[in-house]
């Protein structure tokens, strides 16, 4: 039975030609130690990794590539951000469409250095307005964490305006780009982002184990890791020049590798091309299921558009079962539960029973969307 791949929000697969080769090509021809040799091999490894950071760069706007540090996935990025700048006593802003990575180390630091959370809420249609971040600024405010879009409804927030507040009060501007790094545009220059977190392995198209951190100069953050980074190994404490600060440890040279294979993809396709692709089967997925008798699907109104994700539920079924069916009996991958985002499932009314999520990539077609609604008629028939 074929496979049809309906989750990639959590992860993109298949992955483009490429990245498996650029990988194999790392561990057969060059993957020795970047930046902790002089030698040919060494200086192969730091060279590919130069060019991931200045691809991903070029990608997000970003002047200069030193800026950028690699991480094992987003959630590792978003800790260094949140807890490298969160000070005791700070005022946070986030909202209420977080998914834990950017949620529970907040909380945390709530717990334990007296950090104080606010939580925004969408308004109308599941859409949040700006205006709610500026009312919600105070004097200790020192942070502004949100994602680009959810990852349970595909809602995009108006990340330019809130940035544009930020900028203008002197507050530091986090987003999550989990669910838009490869599928939105993304400037961080323009839209005021002053640090950037995002996963390798989704809208990228690059290998599970890959991510990072984009930085402004002006900030400076506390290291989480502190350790061997190649240079200054003679200074007890951990060094000051980026991106060594930030990157202990021996790099992820081979997923880096199959990385700028995923970038290189995403720059062929086009990221306008891409978004449109996913949000056109999405859309329409939406349209068809709304038809069936009994299933509900959340988020924001079909005429505005979001990322490819959506959730739903079918009749009163419980939603593992329903992705289980979908799994065992027709083939079709899909995520149910509730998806690291439990504020976002209290938010679109689910908080009880969790849901069904569906998400789209570059390599699904119209053919799945008629497969989903297909099964989803035949299961919602049985109950």
């Amino acid at each position: 039975m074929r496979i049809i791949y309906l989750d990639n929000a959590a992860s993109t697969w298949p992955k483009p030609d490429g990245v498996k080769e650029r990988m194999a090509e790392a561990i057969e021809g060059y993957a020795a130690n970047p930046g902790r040799g002089g030698h040919a091999l060494a200086m192969k490894a730091s060279k590919v990794l130069f060019q991931t950071r200045l691809q991903v760069s070029r990608l997000f706007g970003i002047k200069n590539p030193n800026d950028l540090f690699f991480y094992m996935n987003a959630t590792q990025a978003l800790n260094q951000a949140i807890k490298g700048f969160v000070k005791p006593g700070d005022h946070v802003i986030t909202s209420t469409v977080e998914h834990n990575s950017v949620r529970r180390p907040l909380e945390y630091l709530r717990k334990t250095k007296q950090v104080e959370l606010t939580y925004i809420e969408p308004r109308e249609n599941q859409l949040f307005d700006a205006q709610d971040f500026l009312q919600a600024i105070r004097p200790e405010t020192s942070l502004i964490a949100i994602s680009h879009a959810s990852n349970l409804t595909g809602v995009i927030l108006p990340i330019e305006e809130i940035g544009k507040i930020a900028k203008e009060r002197g507050i530091a501007f986090l987003v999550d780009a989990s669910q838009s790094a490869g599928v939105l545009p993304i400037d961080v220059e323009e839209m005021g982002i002053q640090m950037l977190a995002f996963p390798g392995h989704k809208g990228l198209y690059g290998p599970q184990g890959t991510g990072g951190l984009y930085v402004h100069s002006s900030i400076d953050l506390e290291p989480l890791i502190h350790g061997g980074t190649g240079s200054q190994s003679e200074a007890i404490d951990q060094p000051t020049t980026r991106p060594d600060r930030y990157e202990s440890g021996t790099a992820n040279t081979v997923g880096l590798a199959g990385l700028l294979a995923g970038i290189q993809f995403v720059n062929e396709q086009g990221i306008e091309q891409i978004h449109q692709h996913e949000w056109g089967l999405a859309k329409k997925a939406i349209t068809q299921l709304l038809t069936i008798d009994g299933v509900e699907v959340y988020g924001p109104s079909l005429e505005l558009e979001r990322v490819g994700v959506i959730a739903f539920n079918v009749k009163e079924a419980d939603a593992a079962e329903v992705s289980f069916i979908l799994d065992q009996q027709f083939g079709i991958a899909t995520r149910a539960g509730f998806h690291c985002t439990p504020l976002g499932h209290q938010t679109a009314g689910t908080q009880q029973r969790g849901a069904v999520r569906a998400s789209f990539g570059a390599f699904n077609t119209e053919a799945d969307v008629d497969a989903l609604v297909a099964a989803i008629k035949e299961i919602a028939a049985a109950f």
